[in-house]
């Protein structure tokens, strides 16, 4: 019986030659390559970056911050390169959650089913 680990890794492989990442990879290789989008994609995700950690630091994130990221949000969405990478990202990341729902569907009938013999619980 194969290892599960040589599972997880043949699964990494397949993801590598998806046609989702494939798609995603060059999407990203054509916004990194044009300098102007490039400075717009790393503004985007810095500001992603920044509010995720506000929040996980449990800090309010002020109407100021909130209004910044909406603009940096539709700026970069009017950019037809940036808007086919989030576009190309998506689809990977729908896969990705569609495998891992599958992944854990074993622990999910475990528990699932444990409940459904004791309701009160």
């Amino acid at each position: 019986m194969a290892n599960i680990y040589d599972h997880a890794y043949d699964l990494e492989k397949a993801i590598r030659t998806s046609d989702e990442f494939t798609s995603l990879k060059e999407a990203y290789e054509k916004v990194m390559s044009d300098e102007s989008a490039k400075q717009m994609f790393d503004n985007f995700r810095q500001t992603q970056i920044d509010l995720q950690q506000k929040q996980m630091q449990g800090e309010e994130i002020s109407e100021e911050e909130v209004e910044q990221a909406r603009k940096v949000v539709e700026t970069v969405q009017q950019h037809p390169e940036i808007s086919k990478l989030m576009e190309q990202e998506q689809r990977l990341n729908t896969v990705i959650n569609e495998v891992s729902q599958i992944i854990t569907k074993p622990l999910e009938e475990l528990y699932g089913d444990e409940s459904q013999e004791n309701p009160e619980q």
